[in-house]
């Protein structure tokens, strides 16, 4: 639910009436809380906040936090407890164990399937379908996954084990928990309830010089190891990472859906991933792009250079590497002053600067049986960027200072960011909550002290005293702050200010009465000016240029001779699928000739 980018509706403090409400919530849901629990969980006066946030598929999702983290979440009037709150209170839900490398494929998204569940010797505990259920990693008891049974557990054990055992809700490491502190979970020992287990569970202990305990660390890297869990650094945290190849391998397996060849490497698969990331990198730095490619943008690189750069039988994931995003690569690259990144546009990144003398770069060998298949697969891809895709643009609105008395019955404030639909939804509630629909014709709204200061302009303060609804939601949609949110393929959304700026396209005339044609704009769709004009320039046998937009400091555009209209709707229209409204200018095209 959580494993991708939730947007914010309001963040507002709970007070006393509705701080009861909710401790009697929580113990309804969680009975074997005692009151003791309840009211360290719930407490009377530190600070509590309601925050409303949409996730990435729309789901309305209520959050609970305390000072600093988020211990409680909302859906659909279920009360679930986040890992912060069950590090606190491990034994709150029954608990189901996993192996550590499968914690990878759940916060990515997946669910818990049952061949990935370990089996205890005391046997699993038991639940039903729609059990609220925590998921720990073996040899430790803090929870890192909080999910829903989808059998019970007789049903589980008759299946053979196979087949998916808990839908994930949230999970370590998702952007729910990346709202709270980002603390790593603490090292809980396991409770050994078979006799037989406990005596040699002691035995160890004794072997090991160590007494059973609960460590809380601050760092980190101070946790210690727990049986035969060794940590590995993930995002900053201690992750258990299996020593036993065999439990590895079974997770992988899990995971991964099949077994891989890969399994004899040593290495964990976020190390591998990491290892090719940076192989990767250097190859492209090295082999591919040019001091005249610069500047470039990121997306640019990473899909038409390092992609190509990929052994075959082998996929590039920055979601499976330590980094996670493009991003913060580039950043660790970045501070080893290898190269540099500039957001030359609003949300736009580019790189502007590589040291190609940089030691590392120098020193970068590459791979044998590589050269020949990379510069196959560059050839093809200076053709047409075959990767690329059509972002994803929604308009956004803002509340601004002048329309929060209208917005604040709703819980919103300034700044808080809303689509047309959820405007839409608020006008609606807030007309009918305070009966502002005309009795004798309800196409017509009455205009209240406050639709009046929001909605009306002083000039016919005196003459408006009802307004049709479309005319109500068009001046209010009018009076908020236009904002867009553009999401590319694999990256996070970005919220831009403003409307959306289309592709510019302008025809001008030079000297001797010759015709250039001009493109802005083709960097807020994650086009690259450079590989555009390239492109350009070999449809239509003409010289093409960048340069810079006047006016400006950073930014560029594609001037081509001619008027190239036509080849360039082609191009932009056909081949890289955008839609017609994101591109300003296609009328100027020369008459002659087929209209596009």
């Amino acid at each position: 639910m959580f494993c991708r980018a939730f947007r914010v509706r309001s963040n507002t403090a709970i007070k006393g009436s509705d701080r009861r409400k909710l401790r009697a919530d929580v113990a309804a849901a969680f009975p074997n809380l005692s009151a003791e629990q309840l009211t360290e969980f719930i407490p009377n006066k530190e600070e509590l906040n309601v925050v409303k946030i949409y996730s990435h598929k729309g789901e309305a999702v209520t959050v609970y936090m305390n000072s600093k983290n988020p211990i409680l979440f909302e859906v659909e009037k279920a009360l679930y407890p986040t890992v912060y709150a069950l590090w606190i209170y491990p034994d709150l839900l029954p608990a189901f164990s996993t192996w550590p490398p499968v914690l990878q494929k759940l916060a990515g998204g997946a669910d818990l399937m049952l061949p990935g569940v370990a089996v205890p010797s005391s046997g699993f505990p038991q639940v039903e379908p729609g059990t609220l259920c925590a998921v720990t990693l073996l040899g430790n008891r803090a929870p890192v996954a909080v999910a829903v049974a989808t059998m019970s557990t007789t049903e589980m054990l008759a299946a053979g084990m196979k087949g998916k055992g808990f839908a994930v809700l949230h999970t370590y490491t998702d952007h729910l928990w990346e709202y709270g502190d980002k603390s790593c979970p603490p090292t809980l020992a396991p409770m050994v309830t078979d006799p037989a287990e406990k005596e040699s569970a002691e035995e160890e202990e004794e072997l090991a010089g160590q007494e059973p305990a609960v460590t809380f660390s601050s760092d980190p890297l101070e946790h210690a190891d727990v049986g035969d869990l060794s940590l590995k650094e993930h995002n900053s945290c201690a992750v258990p990472v299996g020593k036993e190849e065999l439990s590895e391998d079974r997770a992988a397996e899990t995971a991964d859906g099949a077994t891989t060849e890969e399994a004899e490497d040593s290495r964990t698969p976020q190390e591998q991933m990491d290892a090719l990331l940076n192989q990767c990198f250097f190859h492209a730095l090295k082999c591919k792009v040019k001091k005249s490619d610069l500047p470039l943008l990121t997306s640019t690189f990473l899909r038409s250079h390092m992609f190509s750069c990929c052994p075959a039988g082998q996929q590039l994931d920055i979601k499976k590497s330590s980094y996670k995003k493009f991003s913060k690569f580039l950043q660790s690259m970045q501070h080893q002053k290898i190269l540099q990144v500039k957001e030359l546009n609003k949300g736009v990144e580019s790189i502007v600067e590589v040291d190609w003398k940089h030691p590392d770069i120098k020193a970068f060998a590459v791979p044998e049986g590589l050269s020949a298949a990379s510069a196959a697969q560059e050839s093809r891809s200076e053709d047409k960027e075959q990767a690329y895709h059509v972002p994803e643009i929604i308009p956004l609105y803002g509340v601004s200072a002048k329309m929060v008395p209208l917005f604040q019955e709703s819980g919103h404030r300034k700044g808080s960011i809303l689509s047309s639909s959820e405007v839409r939804s608020i006008i609606m509630d807030y007309v009918k909550t305070n009966e502002l629909v005309d009795e004798t014709n309800k196409q017509f709204v009455k205009v209240n002290a406050v639709l009046c200061d929001c909605l009306v302009d002083k000039s016919e303060q005196d003459e408006v005293s009802h307004l049709k609804w479309d005319e109500l939601l068009s001046r209010c949609l009018d009076r908020l702050q236009p904002l867009h949110q553009v999401t590319f393929s694999g990256q996070e959304p970005v919220v831009r200010k403003g409307t959306v700026q289309p592709i510019d396209v302008t025809v001008a005339q030079r000297s001797s009465n010759k015709k250039v044609t001009m493109i802005k704009n083709l960097e807020l769709y994650g086009l690259d000016p450079q590989s555009v004009a390239n492109i350009l320039q070999q449809k239509v046998q003409a010289s093409a240029t960048i340069t810079p937009v006047p006016g400006t400091k950073d930014r560029v555009q594609v001037q081509i001779q001619g008027n190239q209209i036509h080849h360039l709707a082609k191009l932009l229209l056909e081949e890289y699928q955008l839609p017609r409204k994101y591109i300003q200018g296609l009328e100027k095209a020369p008459k002659l000739g087929r209209k596009k």
